[in-house]
């Protein structure tokens, strides 16, 4: 089984890649996260791989970081979850955002995937949920800042979300505000202060 490749970035599409490996040309497909971070045409490239092999088709997954190669064979473990929604998935949420969502019962945040109904992305919540920590991509969102798990100060972390900022912009601007008002902030006025520094 092929695990990585290296070679030149030979052409791109909306998503796939070409991997010139000394003369032969892998077809990969990718994430648009994966094919943002895989760089220029004729750049150095490292992509992580995985088989998939069906009745009648044979593919190559790319992946620009092992985790994220990690969360796609997790994530097609799930009955439903095929290659492309995996890699849908995987556009639309970081692996952090997805172990968050997964830690948290968020199904409302997996759904946001092209392809991906409420129905489909409860079941990848539920089945995920107990594997999630295993995996890298952190109980703490992107940012580096530890999701909370209860009390005003997670309820103002959804709020936020709700209005549409990232969990981990919406975690920092939550810390930031409970630093400044103390523990016994009530939820209203975390939300608010959370806001201003969510918005600067």
């Amino acid at each position: 089984m092929i695990a990585k490749l290296k070679g030149l970035l030979d052409e791109t599409g909306t998503d796939w890649a070409v991997i010139d490996v000394q003369g032969v040309g892998y077809l990969v497909h990718c994430s648009a996260r994966t094919l943002a971070a895989l760089g220029e045409q004729g750049e150095g490239v490292t992509v992580f791989t995985d088989l998939q092999v069906s009745e009648n088709d044979m593919r190559l997954l790319g992946f620009a970081e092992a985790g994220e190669r990690d969360w796609f064979r997790l994530l097609t473990s799930v009955q439903g979850v095929g290659s492309k929604v995996g890699l849908a998935i995987l556009s639309a949420l970081s692996p952090g955002e997805i172990r968050d969502a997964c830690a948290n019962g968020d199904a409302a945040m997996v759904a946001r995937a092209n392809g991906v109904g409420p129905k489909l992305a409860g079941r990848i919540v539920n089945e995920l949920k107990d594997k999630a920590g295993a995996l890298p991509g952190g109980g703490a969102a992107a940012g580096g800042v530890a999701l909370p798990k209860g009390g005003a100060s997670a309820d103002a972390v959804s709020a936020l979300q709700n209005l549409g900022f990232k969990p981990a912009i919406a975690a920092q601007a939550v810390a930031e505000a409970q630093g400044e008002l103390g523990d016994g902030a009530d939820l209203n006025a975390l939300v608010r202060a959370a806001l201003k520094r969510a918005s600067k």
